[in-house]
């Protein structure tokens, strides 16, 4: 795209604030803006909010990616004017701009079952963004982008917190969603970070050195705002509110208010998919099935890249089925199907069980919808059966997606099988094993870079290794259509990452951050933005490694809390 956008005054012909227009305002809300009391909020699909500016902001990066798909000129970054604007200044905005944000309430499932205790009122109608707020929609070249500040101070939502996000959590967001995006996950986008010369906020985190799974001391952080861009940021949460208030008929529009917000995510979400002249029973049956489409792609993708959500609630789950929330979410080194980065969570979000917890998103998307197919008996069964093939299309993606890391053009259950077995007995590599497969090795000597530990010493496993390859490649040899060794490297290796975001990386970089030093910062970010390349030596021998044997079980390296 041309860089044609070098200052607010020409961003502001493509701003179209359709949230906001399109769909219904906090009755309750006051006019100024200034809402920033945890409260309830019975009806709306947003409230309008004052962000909560940094104090004396300093620029720390910004993407260039996303930038140059905006046509942004990256001087844009570091103007005043922009700085202001997404370090939650909207004071002094030129005609067109609104001056406030908006906040969005949605309730809360955890693995399929609802929760309400999270409200401050355990009502539910509390519950929603506490610390987030989008304060722009731009469209260019017919695509629609949502900007919402992370880290803007309180909103009706805050539950009492500061509203604040801080830098620590800050870095790791920011490189998290470039970094995917380049490993071709679908995900939400960074824009700018911005950090603050003044102000610093406290937060319960872990002693240095500490082995401990929960925080034991408050410490004092700089606090950062970092923008998040996507196509919207609306949630299977949001969907649920609504249905859940039309399923108790809380107030006389609760059932016309689900369906808005329904419509509107399909047309948001899913125009292309779904024409607007169908019927409404015609257009959510589409809607189920391309949601479904969406969701079980992407925990297959995730999982293709070591990547573990670490909190997949139904309020981190994006309509749009793309990867939202960067909280406690990690990047597993050693493979174990259990790995799951955050000491709040459990087994239900860990690695190899995150198409589980899809199918409960799921069924909880399929429960907020039930209510628009009270009277059609017909549509609500055959929404019931999208809901229970969820299983079958999941394993589908899971197949595939598996078959393409091994490089088989045919799935084998029995190599794939063993494979795991062993992996789970040798404490291997996930990234480096199935990079240095990629270059279709004649023995498991490349491979034994990726196992940890006394497993290089063990006889009896390295057997069963180089048997377990000598299958692999007679498969390969008898059902690849490519022929030739290079090409099949070659393909994977767009399959198969050479470098992925361990936190063991983030920590260096956020540590220096917060010392007023982000050279790390933008190195990671250089690196992790091209993850299939080879990259230099230097940067190889930084960032392809195992993970320091001192570094396991450290609290902030190998698991982290929610404290951000």
């Amino acid at each position: 795209m041309q860089t044609n956008i070098k200052n607010l005054d020409d961003l502001a012909q493509y701003i179209d604030y359709s949230f906001m227009q399109r769909l219904q305002a906090d009755p309750d809300a006051r006019e100024d803006g200034i809402d920033s009391m945890p409260r309830e909020v019975f009806r709306g699909h947003y409230v309008p909010v004052k962000p909560t500016a940094l104090e004396n902001p300093i620029y720390i990066a910004h993407s260039h990616t996303l930038f140059k798909e905006l046509g942004f000129a990256d001087a844009l970054a570091t103007s005043d004017d922009f700085m202001k604007m997404f370090s939650a200044d909207l004071s002094a905005l030129p005609a067109n701009y609104q001056k406030r944000g908006w906040a969005t309430g949605y309730a809360l499932s955890i693995y399929g079952r609802e929760y309400y205790q999270q409200c401050p009122f355990h009502t539910g109608n509390a519950y929603g963004d506490g610390r987030a707020l989008s304060i722009l929609e731009v469209v260019r070249n017919n695509k629609r982008w949502e900007m919402q500040l992370k880290g803007a101070g309180k909103t009706p939502y805050c539950r009492g917190a500061d509203g604040r996000a801080v830098l620590r959590s800050s870095v790791r967001e920011f490189l998290a969603q470039e970094h995917m995006y380049a490993l071709g996950v679908p995900t939400s986008r960074s824009l700018t970070l911005y950090t603050s010369q003044t102000q610093k906020v406290a937060r319960p985190w872990f002693r240095n050195g500490s082995y401990s799974k929960d925080p034991e001391v408050m410490i004092e952080e700089d606090i950062a705002i970092s923008t998040r861009v996507a196509s919207s940021f609306l949630r299977v949460g949001q969907l649920e509110l609504f249905a859940r208030r039309a399923r108790k008929n809380e107030h006389p529009q609760a059932l016309a208010e689900l369906e808005q917000i329904v419509l509107y995510s399909i047309e948001r979400e899913y125009s292309e998919e779904i024409d607007t002249n169908l019927a409404l029973e015609e257009k959510i049956l589409l809607f189920a099935k391309a949601f479904e489409e969406r969701i079980s792609t992407l925990v297959a993708e995730w999982i293709r890249v070591g990547y573990c959500q670490g909190n997949f609630n139904s309020d981190n789950c994006a309509i749009g089925g793309f990867t939202l929330d960067y909280g406690p979410f990690g990047f597993i080194d050693d493979f174990d199907p259990h790995y799951q980065p955050w000491t709040g969570g459990g087994e239900h979000f860990s690695f190899l069980n995150q198409p589980q917890a899809a199918e409960k998103n799921f069924h909880m998307f399929y429960t907020a919808l039930l209510p628009l197919f009270a009277s059609n008996e017909d549509a609500k069964r055959e929404l019931e059966n999208i809901r229970e093939n969820f299983p079958r299309v999941m394993q589908g993606k899971m197949i595939k997606m598996w078959a393409s890391k091994l490089g088989f053009s045919q799935f084998h259950a029995g190599i794939f099988h063993e494979l795991m077995a062993l992996m789970m007995q040798t404490k291997v590599d996930y990234t480096i094993f199935f990079r240095e497969l990629s270059n279709i090795p004649d023995n498991i000597a490349p491979l034994k870079k990726s196992f940890y530990a006394e497993s290089v010493l063990n006889e009896k496993l390295l057997i069963l290794w180089a048997e377990w390859l000598e299958k692999w490649r007679e498969h390969i040899e008898q059902t690849n259509d490519i022929k030739s060794k290079e090409k099949l490297s070659a393909q994977m290796k767009q399959i198969n990452p050479k470098y992925t975001l361990r936190e063991w990386h983030l920590v260096r970089a956020y540590k220096a951050a917060e010392q007023g030093d982000y050279t790390l910062v933008k190195e990671l970010q250089a690196v992790m933005n091209d993850p299939y390349s080879e990259q230099s030596e230097t940067l190889q021998e930084q960032y392809y490694r195992k993970k320091p044997s001192e570094l396991f079980h450290v609290a902030g390296v190998s698991h982290i809390s929610c404290s951000s």
